[in-house]
């Protein structure tokens, strides 16, 4: 795990220092990540001068104080045994700063026990990275009572800086994906030693319940049966019989036999039955995880997709089972264990009222002050544009145009990408008419971001392509990072914008120029998007959002109505003759003169001291 850990942070462009404890331990580390990147090589990922440029950014060393000294971040990745790491953390603590951030890389142990040996606990918390470390997308997020919340963030911000997706979790026992997961693999023995079915047969199952690549048995066999058998028994203790190992289990730990279920036959007739165990038990543990607090669905299901790559989340599958089937088989499941396997409340109350889906949220809004952050939240598919994030786009806009309080509204991606484009996924199965449909719900959305009250911000980051840059052009103007990518691909899929973005890219670039783009399709970088005049400013990305808000605090600190005011004559003006145009600005304009924000602002102006406008 180090050194897949080492790499993904070489590769993200960080300088990386890596301690063991001796030569011989440095060099297997060092072997190791050789290897997997020669293997890239072979796999055409990567070119020969693209791994020597890896390596010069990692130093192996065994000097502990030389290692740490002058980090900003330090993450231990050492076996999973609490006094092993207390130990380091103990060792560590003369080297390391008050600033510096420390993390821990463990899949089962509690943080909040490991940050009691360090000076500075608010900034110690989990980063459970998932095997294999170089390549797995998924990183557990594990904040304790203590850790602050910008630590928190400022992980988050790491781990996207490394392509990875973040998932927030509670600091409980299994934190969120292996609450769910490592039980799954336990079952799947359960129902073995319990005679339910063969070993071939619970292992088809698995691949084709959810999606995966590998049924539980090979998934043991390839990671590990010692890492199920440990995770099981860490949460038996933290939650009691339903999690008891099983004796089948601990059998194939004790004697290191790999499972054997190639040489089992397959039986179609038991499948019903391990189906309805191996759902009620997901279905119950993830409902459960969001009753507890410990994960958001979203997190949970990001999880499953993400790191354990399988085709659905627990509670997007759960959907397409329906609620109400979907507590019967959890309560099937829990009478199996009685008074240890509780039935998620918030499950029984979403059936009770007659609710088929179990909502997920794939837009965020966050209060900053006066500036409200609209965040498409679906990273794990780039923020592509689907139908539920359409409507939840132009709720969140909509609710917003009542708080008074909101003087700014800032539209960006929760990861450092905007959006990637239309779900191709969900467009490939339209018809005409819905394809129709899909194209007024989009446009419907750009409308309402464009005519919002208060000034809206896009910030581009990464990408935004097909309905990103649409969205992204209905917003009063764009900032984007550095090197970001922006374009209207869609004639290299067989479709063309539909959202409005053709004709407001015309408006401000010209026919010729957006024909150019629309036609080849080829995106453009920031800084040839500022130049051709779309983008209003190009900033670093690593500094992009601290950027954009101090400029959204500056557009808020002017008085409200008056920015608000010449936001509808500019639009407005852009579809009037030059005279009727100019009727409308000294007309908006008189009407200032009318407002109490007038007299502060000039009042303010002659007392030389700060105005203070109330949007009056």
């Amino acid at each position: 795990m180090g050194s897949g850990i080492a790499q993904a942070c070489a590769e993200a462009g960080f300088s990386v220092r890596v301690r063991d404890v001796d030569s011989e331990a440095i060099e297997r580390g060092r072997g190791l990540l050789e290897r997997m990147l020669q293997g890239a090589i072979q796999r055409k990922k990567m070119t020969a001068a693209r791994r020597e440029e890896i390596l010069g950014r990692v130093a192996f060393g065994t000097d502990l104080a030389e290692a740490v000294n002058g980090a900003a971040l330090v993450i231990e990745a050492v076996f999973e045994e609490e006094t092993v790491k207390r130990a380091l953390f103990e060792e560590m603590v003369p080297f390391v700063r008050a600033d510096t951030i420390v993390a821990t890389n463990t899949s089962s142990l509690r943080v909040a026990a490991l940050s009691e040996v360090l000076p500075h606990p608010q900034r110690f918390a989990g980063l459970h990275f998932f095997y294999p470390a170089a390549i797995n997308r998924l990183v557990e997020v594990i904040g304790s009572k203590t850790t602050s919340e910008r630590t928190l963030a400022e992980l988050e911000r790491f781990c996207y800086r490394l392509r990875k997706i973040p998932i927030r979790t509670a600091d409980s026992a299994g934190f969120c994906v292996n609450r769910f997961f490592v039980p799954y693999l336990n079952e799947a023995a359960r129902l073995v030693e319990e005679e339910v079915a063969s070993l071939a047969t619970v292992e088809e199952v698995g691949r084709e319940l959810f999606g995966a690549t590998l049924g539980p048995f090979e998934l043991m066999n390839v990671t590990g049966i010692p890492i199920a058998f440990h995770s099981e028994s860490s949460l038996y203790r933290a939650f009691g019989p339903a999690y008891a190992p099983a004796s089948l289990l601990e059998s194939h730990f004790r004697s290191g036999s790999p499972w054997a279920w190639k040489e089992t036959p397959v039986e179609p007739e038991k499948k019903a039955a391990v189906r309805r165990r191996l759902l009620g038990l997901t279905f119950g543990i993830a409902t459960r995880l969001v009753e507890e607090g410990v994960a958001s669905p979203e997190a949970v299901d990001r999880g499953a997709t993400v790191g354990l790559r399988r085709r659905l989340g627990p509670f997007a599958q759960l959907s397409t089972f329906g609620l109400a089937e979907g507590l019967v088989l959890v309560e099937e499941y829990a009478k199996r264990w009685p008074g240890n396997f509780p039935v998620s409340n918030e499950l029984k109350d979403r059936v009770r009222r007659g609710e088929r889906d179990w909502p997920l949220a794939y837009v965020r809004v966050e209060r900053r002050g006066p500036v409200a952050w609209v965040l498409l939240d679906r990273p794990e598919a780039l923020n592509s544009l689907n139908s539920l994030l359409f409507r939840q786009l132009e709720e969140a806009f909509r609710s917003l145009e009542g708080e008074r309080e909101v003087r700014v509204v800032v539209l960006a991606g929760s990861s450092p990408v905007f959006a990637a484009g239309a779900d191709i996924a969900e467009m490939e199965r339209k018809s005409f008419s819905e394809g129709v449909e899909f194209g007024f719900l989009g446009q419907r959305v750009a409308e309402r971001i464009e005519r919002f009250p208060a000034p809206v911000i896009a910030l581009v980051e990464g990408y935004a392509l097909g309905g990103g840059l649409e969205l992204a052009l209905a917003a009063d103007f764009i900032v984007a990072t550095e090197g970001a990518l922006l374009g209207l691909p869609e004639v290299t899929v067989g479709i063309h914008p539909g959202m409005g973005g053709a004709t407001r890219l015309t408006r401000l670039i010209g026919r010729a120029k957006t024909k150019l783009l629309t036609f080849t399709g080829v995106p453009v970088s920031a800084e040839e998007g500022y130049r051709i005049g779309f983008v209003a400013k190009v900033v670093p990305l690593a500094s992009a959002r601290e950027e954009v808000q101090g400029l959204a605090e500056l557009i808020a600190s002017r008085a409200p109505l008056g920015v608000r005011w010449i936001k509808q004559v500019i639009d407005r003006g852009m579809d009037a003759s030059l005279a009727a145009a100019l009727h409308l600005e000294a007309e908006s304009a008189g009407h200032t003169f009318g407002t109490e924000d007038r007299t502060e602002g000039m009042r303010a102006f002659l007392e030389k001291r700060p105005p203070k406008f109330q949007g009056k």
